[in-house]
């Protein structure tokens, strides 16, 4: 399980995420954006100084494998039309709110089937200061995709015409945080977090509809300035919608760590414990659970991260496999190469063990993802994009293999 922390992205590899670069270019456009409307809620420097901003975005893509098949792999043009109408602005002076709403559209020259998909998202947000010390922040999220970015691994078929092709889902992400100073030094936290997920395809539905329940207590105490201790427990809950009695699952986590400022551009923050899993009518599990990464600022709006991860999540064949322990490592990177051009690339490399039920044997399995990206923006209202991904699945099972490539160049506009 990575940071619990309100994200746009599953922690599950059932959950399609959203593409390597988009993300990292995103992310670095929230960590560099100097927000004008409040301290708390940073928005992407397109939108900022106005309650309003309406953005189009187009582009064409080729995807090397569209349906994620081990073999028979199917490639296609995509031309994508995706305006985006956002909303930022502090309400009150302790009091801000943000949404958007972003449709998307879908063209493929080359797909078995609707050539055509209809996507959509919305994202809203309220952050409120009580007082200095108190705060509170509501974060949702709600993706419909048609057309997922990152597939199942397993479920798509040689044949394109068989069932399983369609990998469409809904998924909805609630979180809510409090925080409170009790004193100058020590801090709590309260975190909930709720992972809706809905698949159009009704074998997929049946194996993989869940809802996701997250808790946490947190308490952190300001050992030195540049030091920081925390403490969490957290308790989690998976319950499928279909056979539960099977497949769902109870953890309860503790973990302690240590948030660090090694210098002026250099952070690391680490969190290690121990999950205690208990699973319906299968063996329980009792596994250690890490989270660590490192962030430097190595120049201005330039920025390299780093981390590793061991968890526990769900797997996409649930019917063979109880969970994936993956151990997940990673590079991001965001260059400047100018002040109109910006670079960014990002590694994954996730091997993992599928545990499977009884009666069958575990496998092992290594993804690898590639992301990069060059941005150029031409005016305060305008970038332009080019983007690179790729992912690769290796695998004691060939039917979960998969090697998919995609490469892109889209425009997008502000107003």
């Amino acid at each position: 399980m990575q940071g619990f922390q309100p994200s746009v992205r599953g922690n599950s590899t059932n959950l399609p995420p959203m593409n390597h670069a988009r993300v990292l270019s995103f992310c670095g456009l929230l960590l560099t954006a100097l927000p004008l409307c409040a301290v708390y809620a940073p928005v992407p420097e397109q939108e900022q100084g106005k309650a309003w901003s309406i953005s189009l975005r187009s582009g064409v893509m080729w995807d090397s494998n569209i349906f994620g098949g081990p073999s028979s792999r199917i490639d296609s043009e995509i031309y994508t039309l995706s305006p985006k109408v956002s909303f930022n602005a502090s309400v009150t002076e302790q009091t801000f709110i943000s949404a958007s709403y972003q449709p998307t559209l879908d063209y493929f020259s080359d797909r078995p089937g609707d050539k055509s998909l209809f996507s959509h998202e919305f994202m809203g947000r309220v952050a409120h200061s009580f007082s200095q010390a108190t705060t509170l922040d509501v974060f949702d999220f709600f993706q419909a995709s048609k057309n997922p970015e990152s597939l199942l691994p397993g479920v798509a078929n040689a044949d394109p015409q068989v069932l399983n092709t369609d990998q469409s889902f809904k998924r909805n992400q609630l979180d809510g945080r409090f925080s409170t100073g009790v004193t100058e030094k020590i801090t709590l936290s309260i975190k909930a977090r709720t992972t809706i997920y809905r698949y159009d395809n009704a074998t997929l539905g049946r194996n993989l509809d869940r809802t996701e329940n997250l808790y946490g207590l947190a308490g952190s105490h300001d050992l030195l300035p540049e030091t920081k201790l925390t403490g969490e427990y957290r308790r989690q809950t998976i319950d499928y919608r279909n056979a539960g009695e099977n497949k769902n699952k109870t953890s309860d986590f503790l973990l302690g760590g240590i948030d660090y400022k090694a210098a002026k551009k250099l952070t690391a923050s680490a969190r290690l414990g121990i999950e205690w899993r208990h699973r319906d009518n299968e063996r329980n599990r009792t596994a250690p659970s890490a989270e660590l990464s490192l962030k430097y600022d190595y120049a201005k709006q330039s920025y390299l991260t780093a981390g590793y991860a061991y968890a526990l999540e769900e797997s996409s064949d649930v019917a063979t496999y109880t969970d994936n322990q993956v151990n997940r490592f990673f590079v991001n990177v965001q260059h400047t190469i100018t002040p109109l051009i910006v670079a960014s690339g990002s590694v994954t490399y996730e091997p993992s063990v599928l545990q499977g039920r009884r009666g069958f044997a575990n496998i092992n399995e290594a993804a690898v993802r590639f992301g990069a990206a060059l941005n150029y923006l031409p005016g305060k209202n305008w970038m332009i994009s080019a983007t690179f991904d790729r992912d690769n699945v290796s695998s004691d099972d060939l039917a979960r293999e998969m090697v998919r490539n995609r490469f892109g160049l889209s425009a997008t506009c502000s107003f």
